[in-house]
């Protein structure tokens, strides 16, 4: 069994999670960080165990050939760039969301990692929680039937007491509600309603409380999205909320409902007046140290041992759920539904 080398693209708040997640796979070590600021390799070392080199030249770090793979942790608005960078230099790649700030780089991204064949995977990493897991196996064990709405909506209130405000309020690096954090929940409404997203509709405000005031974009927003089968679906994305985080689900078909961690189905049997609960443990951070990496970090090194792409996440799977998010941006930039065939 091969063990896989993996370099670090930017030494921040997120690649702390990463390393040590990489690290605890049964492929993968990391052995390489780069970081605009100059580290101290026998420092880093010691802090996250192995030998890891730290450079401050990211084409240093990527003409390594002992080097297999790269986990882009790098600021937003940075990723286009060090994803072409890193699949031109043939390396298998790990990106963390958003995949792209704008159409454009997401076509660009697209082309590179098409044309070096490098495998991918994508941080939509909620799809491993416990939550969603759940979710999908009710999903498919035909216990709602065949689903026709859905919504699963993103409460996060991201303000000056989060890592992430200090860069996350400018819009060249965070982008939108959606790209910022709400893209998680996008992407969970279209693992559940198993179809391709074929039009959206999306309005987007904001808090008048003056914590939020440093935001250069709208921090609420709420997306209707229809679906390739004729099914409907809503995502909000709120970043400006003073309330616990919640990753809400709503799923309503044909045989029963889910409601977060409840659900009801006409297929046991049960009181139609009560809800059966389902034993899981609800996503309740934003703390990338708290989110699933481990579980898909391991399914991704797996993925590329066999030769394969990565299931659920891999870029082009991922893309689609990353498309759906810059049309709603568009649709609420411009107050008009946008069909996602408008963005190839």
């Amino acid at each position: 069994m091969k063990k896989y080398n993996v370099g670090i693209i930017g030494y921040g708040w997120v690649s702390g999670a990463h390393i040590a997640a990489i690290n605890a796979t049964s492929h993968a070590q990391v052995t390489a960080i780069y970081s605009s600021r100059p580290q101290d390799s026998a420092a880093v070392s010691a802090k996250h165990g192995g030998q890891i080199t730290c450079y401050t030249d990211l084409a240093a770090m990527l003409r390594e050939p002992k080097l297999h793979a790269v986990s882009v942790c790098s600021y937003p608005h940075q990723h286009a760039d060090h994803i072409v960078a890193a699949a031109q230099a043939g390396k298998h790649l790990i990106i963390e969301k958003p995949i792209t700030l704008s159409l454009a780089d997401a076509r660009r991204v697209t082309a590179a990692v098409q044309a070096a064949g490098v495998k991918t995977c994508v941080c939509f990493e909620c799809r491993f929680s416990s939550q969603l897991v759940a979710t999908k196996a009710v999903i498919d064990r035909g216990l709602l039937g065949k689903l026709h709405y859905g919504e699963v909506d993103y409460y996060h209130g991201i303000g000056p007491w989060y890592g992430q405000f200090r860069w996350n309020t400018a819009k060249e690096s965070g982008g939108s509600s959606l790209l910022s954090a709400g893209c998680h929940a996008l992407d969970a409404l279209v693992m559940c309603m198993g179809s391709e997203v074929e039009s959206v509709t999306s309005h987007s405000t904001g808090s008048a409380n003056a914590m939020f005031a440093q935001y250069q974009y709208a921090t609420t927003s709420v997306s209707v999205l229809r679906f390739a089968n004729g099914t409907l679906g809503k995502v909000a994305s709120v970043i400006d909320c003073l309330q616990p985080y919640y990753f809400h689900t709503h799923l309503v078909g044909s045989e029963g409902s889910l409601l977060d961690n409840k659900f009801h189905s006409t297929q046991l049997g049960v009181d139609k007046q009560k809800w059966s609960e389902l034993s899981m443990k609800m996503l309740d951070s934003g703390d990338v140290s708290d989110h699933p990496y481990q579980a898909q970090f391991q399914i991704f090194f797996d993925a590329v041992e066999r030769g394969e792409n990565m299931p659920m996440t891999s870029l082009a799977e991922a893309m689609k759920s990353h498309l759906a998010v810059l049309a709603a941006d568009l649709s609420a930039r411009e107050n008009r539904p946008v069909k996602l065939s408008e963005l190839p």
